[in-house]
């Protein structure tokens, strides 16, 4: 047999393969072509072996006869000469001679393989001379397989640097959406809270106010909170002192200056009824307010004693007052003829002595009630004068260096009196006078100073528990004092007597079931017989109100 003809013969060499095309075709090597190895590479044979080494230069393999499988190893090995720096005397490799191509193998041979991909081998470190002295080192023209910079490599790079600033901007947008939309809820539950909360205050929710009216009627009915303190105006010129209530509603934002008469019955520690006038002269100003507390059952937090001359101070401090006048008032100090120190008119501006003359202005003859309201537009004048912020406004009343009451130091006045400004100056401002009788009892229609000004409710009993006996004369003569002496002895507070018409019988009204025993122990005192007891609405701040009729038989009378 012709071994020539058998392409298939395992001891033909065959071609060899010595790297592979743009489209993964091999590429095997041409007859007289020799591959070139440097005899001190170790590497070298093994390189060649595993592929074509794309930044190597190509060399002529040679072929080896003794390899019967040279064409599919694509290798031979011949002894090369030896290396005489190689301490381990180690052998390099040649390429073997190509053989015949072949297109094929035979079924039951194996195929050429496909070379891997090149790998570069690790470099080796360097080695240390011997003993000899002979310095051998591996050197950098020894490898072939430097990697050269591939620009694809940084525009990869850089998209990712691109994709991962989007999505961390993206992530970024995200979060503060989320935090935008939680600061938003927590506002809209903080002001439904609020608005809840101040509805409920207002007694404007269902079943938390009046079911008879809506709107501002119910804010009037529901819980309020109020600060109320006692203003006593002496006059250390004329003598004789103002009082006033000035009231600061918290709930419904206003303020209220309540003028209370000089004759206002009231009874003093013992029990014993006097006038708002001498209360203030001979209990000063702690007696004083429990007196006006207890008669209207109100809570006042403290008093502010002004004297006329800190009043002046005060009024020169804040730049003068602009007053409403009704009258024109003379200049103490003037001289006969010359023009008055306060002129009538609107807008009149008056400073510190024209403002402590018209407020403690009383002509002959003239009620108490129009000296009481000229005092209350000078105080509603320095409220709209007064700092609306309670530091400013403490800097201002420690300015007239006046001895402040312990129940109101300065610090709490300035803070009251920045509230009642703030009022003042918005318009949510006024001024009532407490109605009372002749007598000094309040009269009928105190309801609306009393309760709703106020939120107080007049007391029939005093800080001590005695009942407060009122007398009214019906019997055509004069028996109310007779009726005091026998009601005092008899343990009771007269607050008061007054003349009506002339009745035939005489009753003893009491208001309150509570009351019932007492008005019959007031009628047993009286010697009035049982059935003059009734229920009823008794005067001002009495428990009980006796009317005398003709009936009633006057002690000591003939």
């Amino acid at each position: 047999m012709n071994d020539q003809q058998n392409p298939y013969d395992p001891y033909h060499p065959q071609p060899q393969i010595i790297g592979y095309d743009a489209y993964g075709q091999p590429v095997y090597q041409q007859q007289g072509q020799a591959l070139q190895q440097p005899a001190y590479d170790p590497y070298a044979g093994q390189q060649q072996a595993y592929g074509h080494d794309p930044y190597a230069q190509p060399q002529a393999p040679q072929h080896s006869p003794y390899d019967p499988y040279a064409g599919q190893q694509g290798y031979a090995q011949q002894p090369a000469a030896h290396d005489p720096y190689d301490p381990y005397g180690a052998q390099q490799w040649q390429a073997a001679e190509p053989a015949a191509p072949v297109t094929a193998a035979p079924p039951g041979v194996p195929g050429p393989r496909p070379a891997p991909e090149p790998q570069a081998p690790a470099p080796r470190a360097p080695r240390r001379p011997d003993a000899t002295g002979d310095d051998r080192e591996y050197r950098t023209e020894q490898f072939s397989f430097i990697e050269e910079p591939d620009e694809d490599s940084e525009d990869v790079i850089d998209w990712l640097k691109f994709t991962e600033s989007r999505s961390e901007r993206r992530e970024e947008a995200r979060r503060r959406g989320r935090n935008r939309v939680i600061a938003l809820v927590v506002v809209l539950v903080l002001a439904v809270v609020g608005g809840l909360g101040y509805l409920w205050s207002a007694g404007l929710l269902p079943g938390t106010g009046d079911s008879g009216g809506q709107g501002q009627g119910n804010a009037a009915a529901g819980p309020q909170q109020r600060d109320t303190i006692v203003l006593h105006l002496h006059d250390t010129r004329g003598g004789g002192t103002s009082t006033a209530l000035l009231v600061d509603n918290s709930t419904t934002k206003q303020g209220t200056t309540v003028l209370l008469p000089n004759a206002l019955a009231v009874a003093d520690a013992e029990g014993t009824a006097t006038t708002l006038g001498k209360s203030v002269d001979d209990d000063g100003s702690s007696g004083t307010r429990e007196a006006i507390g207890n008669l209207l059952g109100a809570k006042i937090a403290g008093t502010w004693r002004l004297d006329t001359p800190y009043l002046e101070n005060l009024v020169e401090y804040l730049g003068g007052v602009d007053v409403d006048t009704d009258t024109a008032v003379p200049d103490p100090q003037g001289k006969k003829g010359a023009d008055p120190l306060v002129a009538k008119g609107e807008k009149q501006t008056l400073n510190g002595r024209a403002a402590v003359a018209y407020a403690t202005h009383r002509a002959p003859g003239e009620a108490e009630a129009k000296q009481l309201q000229r005092f209350g537009q000078v105080v509603g004048g320095v409220l709209r004068k007064m700092p609306s912020d309670a530091a400013n406004a403490t800097t201002a009343v420690e300015y007239l260096q006046q001895i402040a009451d312990p129940s109101l130091p300065e610090k709490d006045l300035g803070a009251s009196l920045a509230k009642l400004a703030e009022h003042a100056k918005t318009g949510a401002y006024k001024t009532a006078l407490l109605p009372v009788g002749q007598d000094g009892t309040l009269t009928e229609d105190t309801g609306g100073v009393v309760e709703e000004i106020l939120g107080g409710k007049v007391a029939p009993l005093d800080a001590g528990g005695v009942p407060r006996v009122s007398v009214k004369d019906g019997t055509g003569e004069d028996a109310v004092e007779a009726a005091k002496v026998v009601l005092v002895n008899g343990g009771y507070a007269f607050v008061g007597g007054s003349r009506t018409e002339s009745r035939e019988k005489s009753q003893v009204v009491y208001g309150d079931d509570a009351q019932k025993a007492t008005a019959a122990e007031v009628a047993k005192t009286l010697g009035l017989p049982a059935g003059s007891v009734v229920k009823g609405k008794p005067a001002g701040s009495a428990a009980v109100t006796v009317v005398l009729g003709r009936d009633y038989e006057i002690p000591g009378a003939p």
